[in-house]
């Protein structure tokens, strides 16, 4: 019920974190006069489409006009800034999982946070954070607003491990297909496809890891010493991952490849064939149009054993050239 009304001023979610893995919900109404306990931390996720989300972030969210700038951009790419009094903003991608779109059509959520509180905002739907809630109804969610950045993090990287495992299996039938039929052409769509999407998940998830590095070495005072394992990581992951893409995009270009040299040997020999054909037949050709002339003077037009003679002469011909085309080992 509390989320419904918070739906009609773009709150999605909204959490108190107890500190101890567990979290509460508050409405709308409660963030005016709310007081946190030391050991407590509080969770916005804002639609940062509406209008109402925008106005509480530019009014009464305390951030100046700068971070709401960013954090209200169009269009933006995955990175980390700094700002005074140890505040973050973050910026990440995940994987793209609501019906109808394209996983690499990767959704966006954008990230403000200090010790206490953490302001996230999302155009699309995230998995995500609906994974988020269910370790906090189960008390074994984050602890405060570090670990939940990291949570978030967890989870937008896990979908991307099963997208890229999905492209390595779909590239592996191809090649298993190729190497066991010679005659097998490879789905140049599917081909295509799986390019295209190594090539949209790499564009995202390059900078993300370089967002994971820089938090490694500039961690905030807010940030748990044990944390830094975890992001280290996260930063190895992702490493992996941009390396199985690249090893994707390789093997797209090698199933490609295989299938144009077959091809181009099959034509080779296709007119490897049609010009030995055509070499064999063409004196034969010659001799046959010289006597189908329709003209006097033909030899053996008027004998009686012309056509065998003809007959003969040209079985010859075919038996010398035979010879001829296997000392040469052109057969």
């Amino acid at each position: 019920m509390i989320e419904q009304d918070n739906l009609q001023w773009g709150l999605v979610h909204a959490f108190v974190l107890d500190g101890r893995g567990g979290a509460r919900g508050i409405a709308r109404a409660e963030l005016d006069g709310l007081q946190l306990k030391a050991e407590e931390s509080l969770w916005l996720h804002w639609d940062r489409s509406h209008p109402q989300a925008q106005a509480w972030l530019r009014s009464q969210s305390g951030l100046d006009e700068f971070s709401c700038n960013l954090l209200l951009e169009e269009n933006t790419r995955p990175r980390v800034l700094a700002l005074p009094a140890d505040e973050l903003l973050l910026f990440l991608r995940g994987v793209n999982l609501n019906p109808g779109a394209e996983p690499e059509d990767m959704v966006s959520v954008r990230i403000f946070a200090d010790a206490q509180r953490v302001l996230s905002l999302r155009l699309r739907p995230l998995r995500a954070t609906e994974e988020l809630i269910a370790q906090l109804a189960k008390g074994q969610g984050p602890k405060s607003s570090a670990e939940l950045i990291l949570f978030l993090a967890e989870n937008l990287t896990d979908r991307v491990d099963t997208l890229v495992s999905d492209l390595s299996e779909q590239l592996d039938e191809q090649e298993e297909r190729l190497d066991s039929n010679e005659r097998y052409l490879p789905d140049h769509s599917l081909m295509l496809q799986i390019r295209r999407r190594a090539a949209g998940l790499r564009r995202f998830l390059a900078p993300q890891r370089d967002i994971y590095a820089q938090l490694l070495r500039n961690g905030f005072s807010w940030f748990a010493a044990s944390d830094t394992s975890y992001w280290n990581e996260l930063h190895n992951r992702l490493t992996r991952y941009l390396e199985e893409l690249e090893l994707v995009r390789e093997r797209v270009g090698l199933v490609l490849e295989s299938e144009h040299r077959r091809m181009s040997e099959h034509m080779g020999r296709t007119m490897y064939w049609l010009g030995i054909i055509t070499g064999f037949f063409l004196p034969i050709s010659c001799i046959t149009g010289l006597l189908g002339i329709n003209v006097g003077g033909i030899p053996g037009a008027d004998s009686t054993y012309g056509f065998l003679i003809a007959c003969v002469l040209i079985g010859a011909m075919a038996t010398f050239q035979w010879w001829l085309f296997r000392r040469l080992r052109w057969l």
